[in-house]
């Protein structure tokens, strides 16, 4: 399972350096122009996920994980041929739509691992979960640089390709981890988006920690949404400079998420490694918007890696109040949760971007979007504190 999500991570990574080289060719546009379209389809991905996210958690409660994954690899593979070959920029929002709805394999991931880890080690494999995404961060944007110099279309027919490796790869070798005797029926109301809220509520402790999770997710994401157009507007970045951020982020995000984690949760526990995280996330943040230089950014990418700790912690934390045979309701439920906060973030934060460098802007700056997702995260903190408190004392 965590070859599959590196697989599937190394793709997307790929595409990340020239995507907004490929919205300006295609859209024969400026770069601020770029970033506004590149945020409107990314919410366009999240929305779908958001509509279809729980549905999927809740089918592979039903019908098993092994069926549901093969479907999100599939649709990522499509999204990739959509924008290798897109005439217009409404083709590179269509494949979007397309990924959206057939979901994210980490929805399905997340579940999978649930099904194989009990309790007490479900932190350490989310945690692991979060290095084959990091991993894959690492070696995608490196690549992907690289080829965004052959022009920006390559990357995204080699990342269609590593799909189709990665779907062949899943129908052959991955098994199942959900077995019969622990399915059960599939519950429409479970699939509805704003249904989750029901699967939320229904367990002690969830609902004030998915709300935690759910501002967190809306404050970071300023990074999907606007690093490579900072990098490129503040210092110049190329795409394969863009690559290399994006990889050394991705081996800071691994080793704090696959080897720390662990570690972490033997040291402090789950509710304190997040608080942890969530204090890292708020500094860092407003330090990239103060950063004057490269070697700026680089420390500023060590220190964050702390902040790696926030997801797997949270979504243990709730793991633990939510029975065995409600896994994928949970995580269908939780990338629903994400996904609209990322939707909502991503619009807020490329728009941010965008108007403080259009000539109607007060003060032209590129930073001033991470100044206000440091606002937005440290609300995230003050929101989980009596959270923390009540773990503690539990």
């Amino acid at each position: 399972m965590l070859l599959v999500v590196f697989l599937d991570m190394v793709g997307l990574g790929l595409i990340l350096p020239v995507l907004p080289e490929l919205i300006e060719t295609v859209g024969h546009m400026t770069l601020d122009q770029a970033a506004r379209i590149g945020g409107l389809m990314f919410a366009a991905f999240s929305l779908a996920q958001f509509l279809f996210a729980p549905m999927m958690g809740a089918l592979s409660d039903r019908f098993g994980r092994r069926p549901l994954l093969l479907i999100a690899v599939a649709g990522l593979g499509v999204d990739y041929l959509f924008h290798a070959l897109a005439p217009t920029v409404g083709w590179l929002f269509v494949g979007r739509v397309i990924a959206g709805v057939c979901g994210a394999s980490h929805v399905i991931a997340n579940a999978y691992l649930a099904d194989i880890t009990p309790p007490e080690g479900r932190a350490r494999a989310f945690g692991l979960m979060g290095a084959a995404f990091g991993l894959g961060f690492v070696l995608g944007p490196a690549i992907g640089g690289l080829l965004g110099e052959l022009g920006p279309r390559v990357p995204f027919w080699v990342a269609a390709g590593i799909s189709a490796a990665n779907f062949l790869y899943g129908l052959f070798v991955l098994p199942e981890s959900l077995p019969q005797d622990r399915r059960r029926a599939f519950r429409l109301r479970e699939a509805n988006p704003l249904g989750v809220l029901e699967v939320f509520a229904r367990y002690k402790g969830v609902l004030p920690l998915a709300a935690v999770f759910s501002v967190y997710f809306f404050g970071s994401a300023v990074y999907p949404a606007i690093w490579s157009f900072w990098g490129m507007a503040k210092f110049g970045w190329s795409e394969a400079m863009v690559g290399v951020s994006l990889a050394a982020f991705g081996i800071v995000w691994a080793l704090f998420q696959g080897v720390l984690t662990g570690p972490a949760v033997r040291l402090w526990g789950e509710p304190r490694a997040a608080l942890i995280g969530l204090i890292i996330g708020v500094v860092v943040c407003a330090g990239y918007g103060m950063a004057t230089g490269i070697v700026a950014v680089v420390v500023l990418l060590f220190i964050h890696g702390p902040e790696g700790f926030v997801h797997p912690m949270l979504s243990a934390m709730m793991s633990r109040a939510v029975p065995e045979d409600a896994q994928g309701a949970l995580q269908g439920g939780l990338s629903g949760a994400m996904n609209l906060m990322m939707l909502l973030g991503t619009l807020f934060f490329t728009q941010v971007f965008g108007y403080f460098l259009s000539e109607a802007a007060p003060v032209r700056t590129p930073d001033a979007a991470y100044f206000v997702a440091a606002g937005v995260l440290g609300l995230a903190l003050v929101l989980y504190l009596p959270q923390w408190r009540r773990l503690r004392d539990a």
